[in-house]
């Protein structure tokens, strides 16, 4: 049997009570490509007499059975078949028809974008059909079309796209590939750009603080991405894109099933870009002059019927960026006033490897072994300022699953190692710093699909430069009626700050850096410490037969330690810790609707409160969108069988305004407002899918041609006082128009 870990851990870890309904839609296709629903069709528990039959709509409902999990679908004229029950809206089940009639075939719909009423962490699961609406060549452009994550610009100049959760930036997130720390300490910049879109085969967003076996950063969410599994993957996969900003993407995958238990594959991702593009006319390039080879040679093992699982990666990647005036050349220009310019090369190897055993009398137990190891080095300079940075990482987790009891009542305990040395060359300056740390964690589930589920972790560290802490996480949720949900949470995160790594557009200015050393361990600086609470409840309904669900999240992040990142100086940016109070708060109300058959809406509205006591006196946060409203349309013609489809997506995203960091020190012709005006970006998508192996598809984004004014101040002096690119509230570059292909077999 060929199918994913966490599909078999969804067996292993099935729910207990049978007291919740199962439900799904069963129906087929006509000849001309339109649904007919199947009434009285057979719907039984696998082995059983426990079952029901479908109504005129094909609707039908069933009570879960644990000890059986799989379902059969048969009616006369069709072939059945057993499929496995792991959510309880089972959603459409499609029959073809067949001549012969001894058979029936099942394909079951999922929506791309998941919400689980069963969960007990607030968690929102991305599939790779999400991914495929946007232009998704990397990590940071797999959220455009998904409200859960805000997409930003760093600066004017690098171009970097960053990710921001509840009102904070990404260094406040985990990022883990497969559940092993990935984006973090000198990748957290460009890092989002390293794992090309696709590679992945699924996302998993969790707002607030996550579990304690991933570790003790966490602070506002964490975002797990699961990789394609050679063994279940296509055999060949082939992804061309390019826009009229000549960049251009090259993305495959080469899988091949050594055994039925044993497969290996070789991704590999090349990009270009090479346009001198300066269309707001300020002599600097809208977008940065980059290419990048990235492979991936990855093995997978699997064997459920004696319990084995193992994974193992190696990873190398090189990205070389150029950026500053069009008139630059590196070979006479680089670190003098002759043009403003800059260059960032990148080298990074990163070794993974997973090992799991499930033992075959006691399903329920297992345990798992996770190491990575990570050499990540940049050289780099921005204009006169040079940053280098040397980072290697190893990782270590083995955690050990079990029940108390009952497999209602779940626990995972184990221990963890990580080891950082970091090395920094700032202008003149050399930093350097080891960490080490070494944590036990223990978490235990009270799983109760009826009513109350939670979940109670606590881990404790020991590091050399944070010290000895406790990290406790909790998570409820609790069903208040038929298919609604309430969620609540809390946890504690801890980190030491990057702050030039973290910044780095900090260096196309001409601010002075300033650090207010107050004796810490990093950068002279103490450790950020942060709590976090949330609450969220979920209602889904059939309107009109549709399925409309409605949620809304309230999270409130509270720092006791903070390291402040002050621009409100025009003239310098200061590092020191905080002393007062800084919080975030972030309300979400979601809504999504299927209006018409294969015709969806999603929308979303968010509110931020985000402010800090800077020395200057409590401000909100700068380049911080007060609310953000979004709105995706969908739509998808019906899927002839051999392909032959086509597919729409329109996404808009409405900013509101922005407070500007205070320019009021500089002449009046370099001065900005207060705040920036609110505006609005459109992008859309069409895809022609011609057969199961080859579609094309054409976009575009900033449909709109919305662009800031002077996103560069003082564009004419670069070298001067007065030169800034970290002030951008909106995009530099105007509409971007791409076309591509997909060929898989």
């Amino acid at each position: 049997m060929r199918f994913p870990l966490v599909t078999f851990l969804l067996f292993i870890n099935a729910l207990c009570y049978s007291q919740f309904q199962v439900s799904g839609r069963v129906l087929e296709y006509s000849e001309k490509g339109k649904t007919i629903p199947v009434a009285n069709a057979s719907v039984y528990w696998l082995s059983s007499t426990i079952g029901t039959t479908t109504d005129f709509e094909g609707n039908f409902n069933t009570p879960y059975q644990s000890n059986i999990r799989q379902l059969v679908i048969s009616s006369m004229g069709y072939r059945s078949d057993t499929i496995p029950v792991n959510r309880p809206n089972l959603g459409n089940i499609v029959l073809y028809p067949n001549v012969v009639l001894d058979e029936v075939v099942v394909e079951k719909e999922v929506a791309p974008i998941q919400k689980s009423l069963f969960k007990v962490q607030n968690v929102v699961a991305v599939d790779s059909r999400e991914m495929l609406k946007a232009a998704c060549c990397n990590l940071s452009e797999s959220f455009e079309t998904n409200p859960t994550v805000d997409v930003n610009v760093s600066d004017a100049i690098l171009g970097a796209k960053q990710i921001q959760m509840l009102g904070l930036n990404s260094p406040y997130l985990m990022f883990t590939q497969e559940n092993m720390p990935s984006i973090r300490g000198a990748s957290q910049v460009f890092g989002l750009s390293f794992t090309p879109g696709s590679w992945i085969e699924s996302i998993q967003i969790t707002k607030g603080a996550g579990s304690v076996l991933n570790g003790f950063e966490s602070i506002s969410g964490h975002i797990n991405t699961e990789l394609m599994k050679p063994l279940i993957d296509k055999r060949f996969f082939l992804n061309m894109y390019a826009n009229n900003y000549e960049r251009y993407e090259f993305n495959s995958r080469f899988n091949h099933n050594i055994t039925d238990e044993l497969g290996v594959g070789l991704y590999v991702h090349a990009n270009l870009r090479n346009g001198y593009i300066d269309d707001n006319g300020d002599s600097f390039l809208d977008t940065p002059l980059a290419n990048q080879v990235n492979l991936m040679n990855r093995w997978q093992y699997l064997n459920p019927e004696n319990g084995w699982v193992a994974y193992a990666n190696i990873q190398y990647l090189a990205d070389d960026k150029e950026m500053g005036q069009t008139d630059f050349d590196p070979d006479t220009d680089k670190l003098t006033t002759n043009a403003w310019g800059s260059e960032i090369n990148t080298s990074r190897l990163d070794l993974s490897a997973k090992l799991g055993y499930v033992f075959p009398d006691l399903p329920y137990q297992s345990f798992g072994f996770q190491t990575a190891y990570s050499a990540h080095d940049q050289d780099s300079y921005y204009g006169l300022n040079l940053y280098d940075i040397n980072h290697k990482s190893f990782y270590s987790n083995l955690i050990f699953n079990s029940i108390i009891g009952s497999t209602q009542h779940k626990f995972k305990t184990g221990v963890s190692y990580t080891h950082d040395t970091f090395g920094e060359m700032v202008n003149t300056t050399a930093y350097g710093r080891t960490d080490n740390s070494v944590g036990a964690f223990f978490e235990y589930t009270f799983d109760n699909l009826e009513g109350l589920g939670f979940e109670a972790g606590l881990r404790a560290d020991h590091h050399n430069n944070l010290g000895n802490f406790l990290t406790p996480r909790f998570h409820l949720r609790y069903s208040l009626w038929d298919k609604a949900t309430f969620r609540a949470s809390f946890g504690r995160g801890k980190r030491g700050a990057n702050i030039f790594t973290e910044n780095q557009q900090l260096f196309a200015s001409s601010r002075q850096i300033v650090i207010d050393e107050s004796g810490g361990n990093y950068y002279g600086l103490d450790p950020e410490k942060a709590w976090n609470y949330g609450v969220s409840f979920i209602q889904k309904l059939y309107v009109w037969n549709r399925v409309l669900d409605f949620s809304v999240d309230f999270y409130r992040t509270q720092f006791e330690d903070q390291i402040v990142v002050d621009w409100e100086n025009p003239r310098e940016i200061s590092f020191y810790n905080l002393e007062g109070k800084s919080y975030s708060n972030s309300l979400q109300i979601d809504l999504n609707y299927e209006v018409l058959q294969d015709f969806h809406l999603r929308s979303t509205y968010k509110f931020f409160d985000v402010a800090t006591d800077y020395t200057s006196g409590t401000l909100d946060k700068p380049l911080q969108p007060s609310y953000r409203f979004f709105v995706n349309l969908s739509y998808e013609t019906p899927k002839i069988r051999e392909g032959g489809q086509w597919r729409f997506d329109f996404t808009t995203n409405w900013l509101g305004r922005q407070r500007l960091p205070n320019t009021t020190a500089n002449p009046e012709e370099f001065q900005l407002p207060s705040h920036s005006s609110s505006y609005m970006l459109m992008n859309a998508q069409v895809t022609k899918v011609f057969s199961n192996k080859f579609e094309c598809y054409v976009g575009g984004e900033n449909m709109g041609n919305f662009t800031q004014d002077s996103p560069i101040l003082s564009s004419n002096d670069p070298f001067g006082t007065y030169f800034d690119s970290t002030l951008l509230y909106a995009p530099v570059l105007r509409s971007t128009y791409y076309a591509g292909f997909r060929y898989k077999i």
